[in-house]
């Protein structure tokens, strides 16, 4: 349990609900020990009754002839519970014996009816204490790796799979949480059960407690392996699920495709041949499962059948009082549970452990973007965006994508860069978000290396559109206003004011709920110029002092592309502080660029602007000459 030792700050922080909830357990055992108790001293009464009064072998005068036995004495008192003003207490007749038993049923059964509601109360405070507190804890669990994800870098995103990530936060929280939860209730259950029961059938008669008992270590061991069993079964099926979940949704986002291509037989077929395999995984899982509850009743039964028959001979032997043997088969029924738990909680233990092993092993890994901790103070001259010598290889792929990029971009300036696809433009744009850090050179704003900025501040300042737009299943208006504080009192004049200098709020205002339209996934139900589009607006809205656009006004129009660029020069107008970085493959969207860098195979071969480019020669012509052939064509 060395990863579960680390939930140790966990229950201390709430080690006041915790210490209410062992209360508590203690409380519902002493009132669920007590009850049987009231049952057996119910019995003995009963048999006292006949025995001192209506048993042929009685010396009281009034005894009943041999034929009426416990039974017949029962009827009766069903008889005489109305009774009778005139009744003194005094036994002095059957009728008096029958209206003594009834008074003495009628008692216990309210005493018990009193006890189990008390021990209900408490049962129910017992798991709004615990349960309650496991569900905090996985609150604080959550947050926790939440908290942590938003710390991680680019790159740890593209090692690790979403759907693993997923995981870490839903499946394997919950497996912590029933550790948290269930686990640790009926383990500290099962100790005080065992503590107070076994001590009371002790106290009565050892002889009868161990033969008693002698089946549920048994039910313990079988329900172990069974459920081991069922845990890897388990697996296997939710594997199997999350393997035809898969394929369902990947199917159904794809349906356009499926369907252009014809492959919807294909695509059936191999649903169900998936669907053959969850569901031969299932039978074989509730198989296992069928053998729970058989062994449960049979080794309660063997318990119950040791009990009734030793107890039955202590009896006979005038060891044991009859109504014992009726309070011992209810102390095994109580025991039966918390025994049977013990397999259950041990699985729950061992998944807990895998669980909360590959959650401390995401919490360990470090981002390699994080702030310095060094002091920092807000420079007070603008200097601009510079790139020193610049050099960054991916280090999963071992692709060199800069080679010594230089370049400086100065406060109202807007710089371009170009190239070829796999050129290393988009890596300029992530390096300067500090999405990640070059292997070498230098990279400053306002004459202050990105690394000794804090990350808040720097992205503060920074507006980015990247290429693949994302936008949240949210309104139209929050997506855009998404990098801006809500209680802004002119909201929603600058969403609109950035959707017109994005040049999709007359897109908007088209649609049947206007601003107040719910995206789907992704943006699923806009085009991809109007995704642009509000990713730009995005942008724009939180006037940055750094705008990077990362070749997104690729899926727009001529025109559209014509009004935005014209809205970013009266932007610039508006706020001479703010530099502007243009990624893009279209000249037509950089041709009016202050500076166009032109990088191939990630090294800087051609800088100047477009007239100067052009009469280079270079590839920066050559991508002209082409890119106008094809629009001539078009």
């Amino acid at each position: 349990m060395k990863a579960l030792r680390t939930l140790a700050p966990l229950f201390w922080k709430y080690k006041g609900r915790m210490i209410a909830g062992v209360i508590f357990i203690l409380l519902t055992n002493i009132f669920a020990v007590f009850a049987p108790a009231l049952i057996g001293e119910g019995v003995n009464t009963l048999r006292d009754a006949y025995t001192t009064y209506l048993s042929p072998e009685s010396t009281n005068a009034f005894a009943q002839p041999s034929t009426l036995e416990l039974p017949q004495i029962l009827s009766e008192v069903a008889r005489f519970t109305g009774l009778s003003s005139e009744w003194d207490g005094n036994v002095e007749s059957a009728e008096d014996v029958y209206r003594l038993v009834a008074l003495i049923a009628i008692f216990q059964a309210l005493l018990y009816m009193i006890v189990y509601f008390i021990k209900g109360i408490f049962l129910f405070l017992t798991r709004q204490t615990i349960i309650i507190n496991s569900r905090l804890m996985e609150f604080d669990l959550k947050e926790r790796i939440y908290g942590h994800y938003q710390k991680l870098d680019a790159q740890f995103y593209k090692k690790n799979d979403t759907g693993d990530l997923m995981n870490r936060i839903s499946e394997d929280v919950s497996k912590v949480r029933m550790f948290l939860g269930p686990a640790v209730m009926y383990s500290i259950n099962l100790f005080v059960l065992i503590i107070i029961v076994v001590s009371v059938m002790v106290s009565i008669d050892l002889k009868l407690t161990l033969f008693a008992l002698l089946p549920l270590p048994l039910m313990s061991i079988g329900i172990y392996f069974i459920s081991s069993k069922i845990n890897r079964l388990s697996d296997a099926v939710a594997s199997q699920q999350s393997d035809l979940s898969s394929f369902v949704q990947q199917h159904i986002s794809g349906i356009r495709v499926l369907q252009s291509y014809h492959r919807e037989f294909k695509a059936a077929t191999r649903f169900e041949k998936e669907s053959d395999k969850y569901k031969e995984k299932a039978l074989n899982l509730v198989k296992v499962e069928s053998m729970f509850i058989p062994l449960v009743i049979l080794l309660v039964g063997l318990s119950t059948v040791l009990t009734v028959y030793v107890g039955g001979m202590q009896v006979i032997n005038g060891k044991l009082e009859l109504g014992h043997i009726f309070q011992f088969i209810f102390y095994v029924n109580i025991l039966t549970w918390p025994f049977a738990s013990v397999g259950w909680v041990t699985s729950l233990v061992q998944k807990a452990e895998a669980s909360m092993a590959r959650i401390l092993n995401f919490l360990d890994s470090k981002p390699s973007i994080s702030d310095s901790s060094e002091d920092f103070t807000d420079p007070t001259k603008n200097s601009g965006l510079t790139f020193n010598n610049v050099s960054y290889t991916y280090p999963d792929t071992g692709i060199e994508a800069l080679k010594n990029i230089s370049f400086d971009l100065k406060p109202g300036q807007t710089i371009a860069i170009t190239g070829k696809t796999g050129s290393g433009k988009s890596t300029v744009a992530m390096l300067c978000m500090r999405l990640m850090d070059p292997n070498t050179g230098e990279i400053t704003l306002d004459g202050i290396e990105l690394p000794r900025w804090p990350l808040q501040k720097l992205r503060s300042k920074t507006g980015y559109v990247p290429q693949d737009v994302f936008l949240f299943s949210d309104t139209i208006e929050n997506n855009i206003s998404f990098g801006k504080s809500s209680s802004d009192s002119n909201i929603d004049e600058e969403i609109v004011e950035s959707a017109q200098l994005a040049a999709v709020h007359n897109d908007i205002i088209n649609l049947e709920n206007g601003y107040k339209t719910i995206l789907g996934e992704r943006g699923v139900n806009l085009s991809g110029g109007q995704k642009q589009r509000i990713s730009i607006a995005r942008a724009v809205i939180r006037k940055p002092r750094l705008l990077i656009l990362d070749d997104c006004l690729s899926a727009v129009d001529t025109n559209t592309e014509a009004h935005i660029l014209g809205s970013l020069a009266k932007l610039n107008e508006k706020n001479p502080d703010l530099s502007t970085l243009m990624v893009s493959h279209r000249i037509s969207t950089i041709k009016h660029a202050d500076q166009i860098l032109v990088i191939d195979n990630g090294e800087l071969i051609e800088s100047g602007t477009h007239q100067e480019l052009l009469a280079l020669g270079g590839l920066y012509s050559q991508m002209n000459t082409r890119q106008q052939t094809k629009d001539e064509t078009i």
